[in-house]
């Protein structure tokens, strides 16, 4: 037998990243649930500087986004190259760095923002030293992904390749130049643009790292496990194609629809309003293209919760695609700018797309990286999801209400032209919205504790010796 056929894949990384992915959604979602709470019971911040909202609440962001969604990322990511390339990842010693590096960055996050040493770019507010480390994790990811592609051993590069190499390759390029700055020493730096280029800069980067880190890398994600667990094809390969190309040249363009009634130029809000609308047509093409893989085979959202998990964040993903070209609207944006409408949208992306489709994934891959057929408790699966789904609606249905009821009363006037309501009534007017939005958090983590659970006995039931699965040969070979 040769070398080749006895190799086996790294799969020792995908177990790291894939059991940090539920430990640091329990964390982030947990900060979340507190800064909820907050707004409902102001005194929770006990006077102590570190536990305001405001230094807790960056500390949220990226929790949920750049550890739990990344850890996702990086688990899936490097799981499905190693499949659909038939080789194992070129280094192991680079995948370790990647793992501990992406871990430090996290607890320096966690240590600096509750301290109050931030940049204040949103998305973005770890300090340079933070950054630079960033940078360099991000190149050895990049070296590690793109090398495992390169030393395939089939000549097609699969289309989930294909999306998580454009989020690899935009996010590096987002995250450079948004950091761009000037140290002043080690905690404190000053960024390099000024008045309405920074803003410009910073919604290029804030909406981009929508776009490709939480949507393209996803997308991924979505074209390899959900035919997966399916069990068939993708319904079409060819709109697959058309998915990719088609959100890649548009996305970069609709920044400027945060900017809306701003010092921005007129013409580059309403050229990032346009963009916006445009993106409906990629993001529903590629959102019917992962649910009609589900063509013929219907009857299995009945009985496997994991399919439920990842079709449902597709039926997110269009709701929360066609909200956000509408919201860009300048009509529409008008009542809904600085409201909670627009934080009941960001979670229907963020709780709806994103965690589901990640608890899914990582739902398929627990087990199959232990060398089980499925986890300990499929009942346990399909009561997080309704946990879950509940706790979702609660969350993004009373932000919508409370969001639109706040827009109509700060610009409702009295026929004298002075405002009808001052900015308190419209806070005693939001308050009660704040307790269900708590409650739906709440449910949120119920369900990820639910799933730390079966992740825990899944591993007990797995043999002390976890299985090397070889590298497995391609048809023709």
């Amino acid at each position: 037998m040769s070398a080749s056929l006895e190799e086996t894949y790294n799969d020792k990384v995908v177990r790291q990243f894939a059991v940090m992915t539920v430990v640091w959604g329990i964390v982030g979602m947990l900060v979340g649930v507190f800064i909820a709470a907050q707004l409902y019971w102001p005194a929770l911040n006990f006077d102590i500087p570190w536990l305001t909202y405001s230094r807790l609440r960056p500390l949220h962001t990226n929790a949920v986004i750049f550890a739990f969604g990344g850890c996702a990322l990086f688990a899936t990511s490097l799981y499905c190259v190693q499949r659909t390339s038939h080789a194992r990842l070129i280094s192991d010693r680079l995948a370790a760095f990647v793992f501990w590096g992406w871990q430090a960055v996290i607890v320096l996050a966690a240590i600096t923002l509750p301290l109050g040493i931030t940049q204040s770019k949103e998305y973005a507010e770890l300090e340079w030293p933070i950054d630079l480390l960033i940078t360099v994790v991000w190149v050895a990811y990049a070296v590690l992904f793109f090398g495992t592609i390169a030393r395939r051993r089939v000549e097609h590069i699969y289309v989930a390749n294909w999306f998580y190499g454009a989020y690899i390759l935009a996010v590096a390029l987002l995250h450079i130049v948004n950091n761009l700055a000037l140290p002043v020493s080690l905690d404190k730096s000053y960024g390099v643009y000024t008045g309405a280029v920074d803003a410009m800069v910073q919604w290029w980067y804030g909406h981009n790292a929508v776009g490709f880190f939480l949507t393209a890398g996803f997308l991924g994600m979505m074209y390899y496990f959900v035919p997966k667990q399916i069990g068939r094809p993708v319904y079409s390969y060819r709109l697959s194609i058309v998915h990719f190309w088609a959100l890649i040249a548009v996305y970069m363009w609709a920044g400027p629809h945060h900017l809306q009634y701003t010092a921005l130029p007129d013409w580059a809000q309403s050229l990032g309003m346009v963009f916006s609308l445009i993106l409906l047509a990629p993001s529903w093409g590629g959102a019917i293209n992962g649910i009609m893989t589900l063509s013929g085979a219907w009857h299995k959202l009945r009985t496997d919760p994991i399919i439920k998990f990842l079709i449902v964040s597709l039926s997110f993903y269009m709701m929360s695609t066609f909200e956000g070209p509408m919201m860009s609207i300048k009509t529409v944006n008008s009542l809904s700018h600085y409201t909670d409408w627009t934080i009941g949208h960001v979670h229907a992306g963020a709780l709806g797309w994103v965690a589901m489709i990640s608890i899914g994934s990582i739902y398929m891959l627990i087990p199959r990286l232990l060398g089980l057929t499925e986890m300990y408790s499929t009942r346990l699966i399909d009561a997080h999801f309704w946990t879950h789904t509940i706790g979702v609606v609660f969350y993004i249905a009373s932000m919508w209400v409370a969001g639109i009821n706040q827009g109509l009363m700060w610009r409702a006037t009295n026929p004298d032209g002075t405002l009808t309501y001052s900015f308190v009534e419209s806070l005693v007017a939001t308050y009660p919205y704040y307790l269900f939005r708590f409650i739906g958090g709440v449910l949120v983590v119920a369900g990820m504790l639910m799933m730390a659970w079966n992740v825990f006995r899944t591993y007990r039931l797995a043999r002390k010796e976890i299985p090397e699965h070889p590298v497995l040969q391609p048809a023709h070979a």
